[in-house]
């Protein structure tokens, strides 16, 4: 029998230190606690500062891209430091790094954008060449294509850091995901959601995924009752669709997967940077042909994209 963690040999839990993410750990933990009957001091959060979380005065494109959320909690996987990481998989490369596998998903929280605003309920309500800031290529490109008028500017930072830029006056609006307002208590924040029908949301968006060590076997038993299968469909789908266009948190590529029965309904768009130009396509297949579904549709865009559409740099 596979040793349990206890509280002198507590299973390690690794995350980044941003309020976000420490809920997000602390669910983890919570979720392993009541699956295995084990007390809390069994098991340990350990913070981990990630390049992306030093490096806040310039846009991620120009430091490396999604990765950066991600290298130093795996380069401490390797090292034995901790037994399993929590990650924003909006956050994490659609390739695993070798010896490291994505175990799988908690259930995943809404997937909507939220639209922030001191003054203004809805994104339809901002004023014409309205100031809005957002460090996601991806919102500001959508934005662009639906409202050419309004003035983008590079917003980064935690959630805390976003509103306080708000109160200053840096812009009038912003957005963030409604998962993670609602894991942080702070739904009341959101002047309202943004339906998907009218912001397709990142791939990923809302769900949590647990890396381990491909040979720990304990962390995969651990693991195992707290993942959660509507998820992990879901985001099979979405996550080759966004391979198959060699996507990252810094391109302008949405798609949203969802379950109907025993199929998977996929919708994806890309953009380019500058909102001029959007694609968007739809399918349908079976839950056992998520990773097909993806990879079908990223094709289908891929061959309706101009000459020099993906050249974004």
């Amino acid at each position: 029998m596979k040793q349990m963690p206890t509280p002198n040999s507590p299973l390690k839990i690794g995350t980044r230190g941003s309020p976000l993410a420490l809920a997000q750990a602390y669910e983890t933990r919570r979720r392993l606690m009541a699956a295995h009957g084990l007390p809390e001091a069994a098991f340990e959060i350990v913070v981990i500062k990630t390049t992306g979380d030093r490096v806040l005065d310039r846009a991620l494109r120009d430091v490396g891209g999604k990765g950066l959320f991600t290298k130093e909690i795996e380069d401490a996987m390797y090292a034995g430091d901790i037994d399993i990481a929590v990650h924003s998989m909006k956050d994490v490369p659609t390739v695993q790094p070798d010896g490291l596998v994505i175990a799988g998903y908690l259930p995943r929280e809404d997937v909507r954008d939220a639209f922030i605003s001191p003054g203004v309920e809805r994104l339809a309500d901002l004023p014409e060449g309205a100031v809005v800031g957002s460090s996601s290529l991806r919102r500001r490109a959508q934005l662009a294509n639906r409202r050419p008028d309004l003035q983008l500017v590079e917003f980064r930072g935690n959630v805390q850091t976003r509103l306080k830029k708000l109160e200053d006056g840096v812009a009038v609006a912003t957005f963030l995901a409604m998962a993670g307002l609602n894991r942080l208590g702070m739904s009341h924040i959101a002047r309202s959601a943004i339906e998907v029908e009218e912001m397709l949301p990142a791939v990923a968006q809302g769900a949590i995924g647990l890396e381990r060590r491909a040979d720990d076997a304990r962390a995969e038993m651990l693991l195992e009752p707290i993942l959660d299968v509507p998820t992990g469909q879901r985001l099979a789908a979405e996550r080759a669709f966004l391979l198959v266009l060699d996507g990252s948190c810094e391109t302008p590529i949405a798609g949203l997967a969802v379950i109907e029965g025993d199929t998977l309904w996929l919708r994806g768009e890309i953009l380019r940077p500058d909102g001029s130009e959007r694609i968007t396509g739809e399918r349908r297949a079976p839950i056992a042909e998520a990773e097909a579904l993806g990879r079908g549709l990223a094709d289908e865009l891929l061959a309706q994209a101009p000459a020099g559409f993906f050249d974004w740099n």
